[in-house]
């Protein structure tokens, strides 16, 4: 007998296109079959499965049965950028830049559409990853995204990945360095009308620095949010994601 996922009786549904701003295949799966939008990013270069093989999706199907959110996973494009070292970090800010234009040009359209709801706003999340990923596109188009909720993740690249390079690429997909710079319309959105947790343990594998630091950032701009620092005994691991994601979406009121 095959090991399941998720329920057998859930709603699911697997879709993809080819998205010309990555130049791949792209598949989606949705979850769920009422309720606000929730787009859910894997971790490192895992694909969009990832997800539901390591029971995350199973951690909120209660909400899902009762129709209190509907949950979309996509794949990373970290293979093909930031986490192929031979490639030269212009290349893979330009291959992130093309995966920001697919989530927004493309991702969002089709969530509204299988939404029936052309004006939704979606809450991103994702841990390690996958929360930067969630975090980098909310924060860059807080007109499409409602939130964010990141688990266990990092907000700079420049650590571990930019090697003392930037360009324009690299600006605008890398919060630390173009949130403090957001003015006006933008900048109110986040103020007011979005929802951010950053949540992080201080385990093995944790990095607890990288979330204050971007919760630091937020403070600076007058952005609330709700950053959550749990014990030294949450590692970077799957049963602390599979607690906190149902945790923080209740708090949120789904």
């Amino acid at each position: 007998m095959s090991l399941q996922f998720v329920d057998p009786g859930l709603p699911r549904q697997r879709f993809g296109w080819f998205s010309k701003p990555i130049g791949l295949d792209m598949p989606i799966v949705s979850y769920g079959h009422a309720g606000p939008a929730v787009l859910l990013y894997p971790t490192a270069a895992a694909d969009f499965l990832e997800n539901e093989r390591f029971f995350l999706v199973k951690s909120i199907e209660p909400m899902l049965f009762d129709g209190r959110l509907r949950l979309f996973s996509i794949d990373s494009i970290n293979r093909n950028a930031w986490m192929d070292r031979d490639l030269p970090v212009d290349v893979q800010a330009r291959r992130q830049a093309g995966y920001s234009r697919y989530v927004e040009d493309e991702v969002v359209p089709y969530i509204r559409h299988v939404c029936r709801d052309d004006g939704a706003r979606i809450l991103t999340t994702g841990a390690s990853f996958g929360g930067f990923h969630a975090a980098n596109q909310f924060f860059r188009r807080p007109d499409l995204f409602s939130g964010v909720i990141g688990m266990s993740g990092f907000y700079d690249l420049t650590p571990g990945y930019l090697r003392g390079y930037a360009d324009e690429n690299c600006y605008r997909n890398n919060p630390a360095w173009f949130v403090p710079d957001l003015e006006g319309r933008h900048l109110e959105r986040l103020r007011h009308e979005s929802r951010i947790v950053l949540v992080t343990g201080q385990g093995a594998h944790e990095a607890p620095d990288a979330t204050r630091r971007m919760g630091g950032i937020l403070n600076a701009k007058g952005i609330p949010h709700w950053l959550d620092v749990w014990g030294a005994d949450v590692n970077h691991d799957w049963p602390w994601w599979r607690r906190m994601l149902p945790y923080f979406l209740e708090k949120l009121g789904f």
